[in-house]
């Protein structure tokens, strides 16, 4: 038998295939993210005079791997595209009727609701990385780079962001987490090995679902 052919394979009323998605600069891109954002978030909750710096230093750091993501996102292969994360009205309302069930989802990249978390992921992270620039901390005597330049009511409701957008964007990570263990467990589909491995469960019999 074939590679190709031990590639492919049935389960339930669905035919499959493995395929290789996600690119390495991807994987690289989401396990950093992952590793910067954890560590700033801890460091802001326990922020003191010896590790604000590395709060900051993790900030640029986040903010740079958004930026590759954006660019990667406009000249990588297509299944890490931006375009791919827009999906219409309708696709969204048929993918979400479909979720409950106990089978792979077989989509060639983010489906249509992961779309969505990836989209409202990004914008968070823009937002927290922005506001940081201009974020002061009263009791640290300590600021982002750009909170001199601007006034004090700007910086004054660029760190209120700030703090808002943190316990959105830990909301919008703890939802992914719980997404990522939901296709494990309920739809038999191990999303966070694909993005150690690259390779990904295609649907080969018609519309993914």
């Amino acid at each position: 038998m074939s590679s190709e052919a031990q590639n492919k394979f049935t389960q339930g009323r669905h035919r499959y295939k493995w395929a290789h998605v996600w690119d390495v600069p991807t994987r690289l891109f989401h396990w950093l993210l992952v590793i910067c954002v954890g560590a700033a978030w801890y460091i802001g909750e326990n922020r003191d005079f010896t590790n604000i710096d590395w709060h900051f230093y993790l900030g640029y750091t986040v903010g740079g791997l958004v930026v590759f993501r954006l660019l990667w996102g406009i000249v990588g292969p297509s299944p890490v595209r931006i375009s791919s994360l827009f999906h219409g009205p309708m696709s969204i309302v048929r993918y979400a009727a479909t979720v409950f069930q106990r089978s792979p989802s077989g989509t060639p990249g983010h489906n249509p609701l992961g779309s969505l978390s990836v989209i409202a992921l990004l914008v968070s992270l823009i937002v927290q990385v922005v506001t940081g620039l201009f974020a002061y901390d009263d009791g640290l005597f300590s600021g982002g780079p750009l909170h001199d330049m601007v006034s004090e009511a700007v910086v004054l409701q660029m760190t209120s962001i700030h703090g808002i957008n943190a316990k959105i964007l830990l909301a919008l990570v703890s939802l992914h987490i719980f997404a990522a263990l939901f296709y494990l467990f309920w739809k038999r589909e191990n999303i966070i090995i694909a993005m150690i491995t690259g390779r990904k469960l295609i649907r080969t019999d018609g519309d993914n679902v």
